[in-house]
């Protein structure tokens, strides 16, 4: 009796992990399919990408310049990654995740989907998105069970945003002068990049190496989830190993984390395994 007893339960739990699973699958395919129907409220600009460029300053000339070859524009962008991450910059546990990333830099948004590594045997999908404006984050275990989510507030879209502007190394397009993204001079190896989006605006201090390429970026203040809730705090992340990938010039590694107590403490660590330009929407 108390092995079919055991029977019965194990059954009845795999079922619900089952259709808990699904529910989570259809999710994700609900965000992929409104990200990819998602258009710019801005329509693109005419301006060429080689007049683009001429209109910046000189060290954010001299990156597209060499990260778009011939003036290349972008369509949709899938990335695959590996890497580190932990939850507090004060914690000393480290997760290995992999995870994909689409990108349509016309539209300002992105689905990122991670499978964390918590223990053996056990994981979390982690689902971050920025969709017409709203930015979003879900954390489920074992891909099925719910586990914490929040969406559309400031403090996320905002959050959101400054990341979009942040990984745009890797779909440098987006970094083109435009109506939505403005270039602020600060000395031959720094500038400030603003980003308006769905009445939200963020800037980040991106920093360029005497080679060409962005090797860091800086904000004072990012809305970031703490312990204690919502606060801005210094974020700062740094790029390396620039290939040419697709067509394109990129880096294959990077690693973001905040200031605490003055001090730089990364919470972030990837290396890029797949990159892919998808044809145009």
């Amino acid at each position: 009796m108390i092995l079919a007893v055991l029977a019965v339960v194990l059954l009845v739990t795999g079922v619900v992990a089952w259709i808990s699973a699904r529910r989570q699958q259809n999710a994700l395919a609900a965000d992929m399919d409104r990200l990819i129907r998602t258009t710019s409220p801005q329509a693109p600009s005419s301006q060429s990408p080689e007049l683009a460029i001429e209109d910046a300053p000189a060290p954010v000339a001299r990156y597209l310049r060499l990260a778009l070859p011939a003036g290349t524009r972008m369509g949709p962008v899938r990335l695959q990654q590996v890497g580190s991450l932990r939850t507090d910059p004060k914690t000393e546990r480290w997760m290995p995740f992999t995870a994909e990333h689409v990108v349509i830099p016309d539209a300002t948004g992105f689905v990122w989907n991670a499978r964390v590594r918590i223990a053996p045997l056990l994981h979390v999908r982690v689902r971050d998105s920025l969709i017409g404006g709203i930015g979003s984050g879900q954390v489920s275990l074992m891909s099925a069970f719910p586990v914490s989510a929040d969406a559309g507030t400031p403090e996320m879209n905002s959050g959101s945003l400054h990341r979009f502007l942040a990984e745009a190394v890797w779909y440098p397009t987006a970094l083109l002068p435009s109506s939505k993204l403005r270039w602020t001079p600060i000395d031959g190896t720094r500038a400030l990049a603003t980003l308006t989006h769905q009445g939200i605006a963020v800037s980040l201090e991106f920093r360029f190496a005497s080679t060409g390429e962005v090797s860091g970026i800086y904000t004072p203040q990012r809305w970031g989830s703490f312990a204690r809730g919502y606060r801005q705090v210094p974020w700062e992340g740094h790029f390396a190993d620039y290939r040419e990938r697709d067509g394109v010039v990129v880096p294959s590694r990077g690693d973001v984390g905040w200031y605490v107590d003055n001090e730089w403490k990364a919470v972030w660590k990837g290396t890029i395994t797949g990159f892919q330009v998808l044809p145009g929407r």
